[in-house]
């Protein structure tokens, strides 16, 4: 379960086990919500955001940082997706200490 990004306690991951379409977690305090990526030629086109089957979804104001981190980081998401599914590289998680609004 490779984490991405800390974000004021919302934590972004990968499952380890994740499949096709790319695809980020949000998790806080027992919540978790997910975004799937569209992405054609390379660019992100576009970004779902899910509940998780089983899971409280996030509350607004963490879904609004969830879906703030995925917009200012997307490209690098998708680059992230790749090294750690395609590659198999390790990825290194980062802390976000400025808020993204």
């Amino acid at each position: 379960m490779p984490k991405l990004y800390e974000y004021f306690g919302l934590v972004v991951l990968f499952y380890s086990n994740e499949h096709e379409p790319v695809r980020v977690h949000g998790l806080y305090h027992g919540r978790e919500c997910r975004a799937d990526f569209t992405i054609v030629n390379g660019k992100v086109v576009d970004v779902q955001y899910r509940s998780v089957k089983g899971r409280r979804p996030l509350e607004a104001s963490q879904l609004a940082d969830f879906r703030a981190v995925v917009a200012a980081y997307s490209d690098e998401i998708v680059r992230k997706w790749v090294d750690y599914f395609v590659l198999h590289k390790a990825i290194q998680p980062e802390r976000i200490d400025r808020r993204l609004r």
